[in-house]
Order: structure tokens, then sequence, then C-alpha cells
């Protein structure tokens, strides 16, 4: 059986929509959530007064913890990232929840900080930082320290 040409434009009319299709669905934005995303209903249960362990039977474990002379914190950090194809994630929202309390061990208040309220910078830059060996070639850097002296105790 041979295909006609209104068949065979139709077949190909076919498969160029489904291509695009599958292409459109393709650059939908992929967002991530990190860390502790807590509900209103969640905060709500935090009260002045309240100790240490029933914040953390409430909230769960801290993302990390500060100890000042006006007593301890707990920070509950949560970070939503959206990606866009194969273009770098962009930090499109950022909560951190910091629970207060006296040196007591009881809740004094509780701040929400937002994207907002802060910079967005790189907590790992992946880069080590050297000192002043930009300049230098391997051998000088390899031989830096020959013929230093160095001072004992003794």
């Amino acid at each position: 059986m041979k295909k006609t040409t209104a068949q065979t434009s139709r077949s190909i009319a076919f498969a160029i929509a489904l291509g695009l299709t599958a292409g459109l669905g393709a650059c939908g934005a992929t967002i991530t959530k990190h860390g502790h995303h807590l509900r209103p209903t969640d905060l709500q249960q935090i009260q002045p007064g309240m100790a240490e362990d029933e914040v953390r039977m409430a909230l769960g474990s801290p993302a990390t913890t500060s100890q000042t002379a006006n007593g301890k914190s707990y920070y509950y950090i949560s970070s939503t990232t959206q990606q866009q194809a194969f273009f770098k994630p962009k930090e499109v929202d950022r909560k951190v929840i910091a629970v207060y309390f006296s040196p007591l061990g009881s809740v004094t208040r509780v701040a929400n900080y937002g994207l907002k309220d802060g910079r967005v910078f790189d907590y790992i830059s992946r880069e080590t930082p050297s000192a002043n060996t930009a300049d230098e070639t391997i051998l000088q850097q390899l031989f830096r320290n020959l013929g230093r002296r160095t001072l004992t105790a003794g």
C-alpha cells in the first residue's frame, strides 16, 4: 500500500508537532528545595518561654546554632532554586527562621528572615586562596623555603 502525498505531509506535520511539544516540555524550569521548609503553623507552635527541647520537638534539629553572651540561637535555613534548561541555577527564595533563647534556655523571640534581608553569596566558593603565589613559577613555589632558617625552642 502506497502512501499518498497528503498522508506523508500529515505524518511529517505530526512528527514536527511531537518534536516541538517534547522540546517545549524540556524548557520548563526545574525547582529544587533544600533545608527546613517550615509551615506557618509550625512557627505558631513556638511561644516565648518554651525550652530548647520543646523547640527541637516541634521544628526538628536546627541547621546550625550559635552561642553568645545573650543566650543560644537556633537557625532553620531553607532555600529554593530554579534552573532553566542548561543555565546556571538561580536562588529565588531563602528563609532563615531564627529562634533566640535566653541564657537560661527559654525562647525569647522568633525571627523570620528572607532573601531580601541578606546578601546572596556563595557559601562554598570551590577555590582555595593561596599566599601570593600568583607571580611565582612552579619551581619558585617548590623551593620557596629552601635555605630559610627556623628558630627552635631549646
